[in-house]
C-alpha cells in the first residue's frame, strides 16, 4: 500500500491575515475574530500569532478531520465549531471584528484517496466535506436521473458536454450497476468528453460540479455572505479567497451589490439606502506563490469593509 503525504499549503497566507487585520488598530483589544473555513488552520495559526493576549479567534468547519486538526492548537484565545460556514448566522449581530472565508478545498482533501475529490487516486465517490452525514456523490449518482445529472454538471461545472455525461452515466447504471469509485467515473467521462484544453483531465469538469453540489457550496456561501452582514461591526473587515469563477462571481457581485447607495424606484423623492460594504481590494497570488503552490494559481482574494449602515434596518449600528 502507498504512503501519500497529505501536506496543505495556505493560499495568500499573509495577505489574507493582513487584510483582515488592517483595520484592528481601530477595534477593542478584545473583539471576536472569525475564521469560517478552518481547514487545515494556517490561517487560524497566524491570525492566533497576530492577536492580543485578550483577542479571540472562531472557527468554522464542516470536516471532521479539520475539527481533529484544530484540538492540535491549545490556546485558550481560540474555538471551533464542527458546523459549515452558514452557521455564521448563529452569532450575535455586530459581534465580530472581522471574517475570513476561504472557499478552497485542503490539499489532504484532495490527496486522501478515501474522501473520493480527486481522480488522481482511486478511492470511493464520496466527496462529502462532512462525512458524519448527508448523501455521497455515489449515492446521489445511483438515484438521480440523467436530465438531473445533466443539469448539475452543466450549472456546477460549466461542462458543455453535460448532457452525453448524463446519460452515460444512467446507461452504465443500467447496464453494470452505480458507479462506485473516482476511477469508473472519471474512466466514463473520459471516453464521452473527446476533446478538453490542453493539460485539463476530461473529468476535471464533473468532478468540480459534483462536489460543489453534494456539498451545496454556492448555497452555503450566498448564506455566509449575507450573514456577514449583520455579524461585522462597523469597520469589520470581510476577506474571501475564491478558486473558481462560480464562487468568485458570487462574492464579486455580493460585494458590488452593497458597496453602492440604493434608491427605491417606487419612492423616487426618498433617500437612498446607504451602502453597507465598502470595497477595498482585489489581490491575486504573486508569480512567486504560484511557482512554489500551483494549486494558487486561480485564486482571487476579494476585501471589503462594514459601513455603519445596519444590515436589516438601515439604522447606524450602536
Amino acid at each position: 500500500m502507498t504512503t501519500i503525504a497529505l501536506q496543505h499549503t495556505t493560499v495568500l497566507l499573509h495577505e489574507a491575515v493582513e487584510a483582515l487585520l488592517g483595520n484592528a488598530a481601530a477595534m477593542p483589544p478584545h473583539s471576536l475574530w472569525v475564521d469560517a473555513t478552518f481547514g487545515r488552520g494556517g490561517h487560524s495559526r497566524h491570525i492566533l500569532s497576530r492577536l492580543p493576549p485578550v483577542g479571540r479567534l472562531l472557527a468554522f468547519d464542516k470536516d471532521p478531520e479539520a475539527i481533529s486538526e484544530a484540538a492540535r492548537i491549545h490556546d485558550a484565545r481560540f474555538s471551533i465549531r464542527h458546523e459549515g460556514f452558514r452557521h455564521l448566522a448563529d452569532l450575535p449581530a455586530g459581534s465580530a471584528a472581522g471574517v475570513l472565508m476561504d472557499l478552497g478545498i485542503s490539499s489532504p482533501q484532495i490527496d486522501s484517496p478515501e474522501r473520493g475529490f480527486s481522480f488522481r487516486f482511486d478511492g470511493p465517490l464520496d466527496m462529502r466535506m462532512d462525512t458524519t452525514r448527508g448523501q455521497s456523490v455515489a449515492d446521489w449518482l445511483a438515484q438521480a436521473d440523467a436530465g438531473q445529472i445533466a443539469q448539475v454538471v452543466r450549472d456546477y461545472g460549466e461542462e458543455r458536454f453535460a448532457g452525453p455525461i448524463g446519460r452515460a452515466i444512467v446507461a452504465r447504471r443500467q447496464e453494470r450497476g452505480p458507479l462506485q469509485t473516482t476511477a469508473e467515473l472519471a474512466d466514463l467521462v473520459a471516453s464521452v468528453v473527446k476533446t478538453r484544453e490542453g493539460g485539463q483531465h476530461p473529468a476535471t469538469r464533473t468532478f468540480q460540479a459534483l462536489r460543489i453540489f453534494i456539498n451545496a457550496e454556492l448555497d452555503e456561501l450566498q448564506q455566509a455572505l449575507q450573514a456577514s452582514l449583520n455579524v461585522l461591526q462597523p469597520g469589520g473587515r470581510l476577506v474571501v479567497i475564491s478558486f473558481h469563477s462560480l464562487e468568485d462571481r458570487i462574492v464579486k457581485q455580493f460585494i458590488a451589490q452593497h458597496a453602492k447607495e440604493v434608491y427605491d424606484r417606487r419612492a423616487p423623492f426618498a433617500p437612498p439606502q446607504a451602502m453597507r460594504l465598502q470595497a477595498l481590494e482585489r489581490i491575486k497570488p504573486s508569480a512567486a506563490e504560484i511557482a512554489a503552490n500551483p494549486r494558487a494559481r486561480s485564486a482571487v482574494m476579494r476585501v471589503a469593509q462594514r459601513t455603519d449602515v445596519a444590515a436589516t434596518t438601515g439604522v447606524a449600528l450602536a
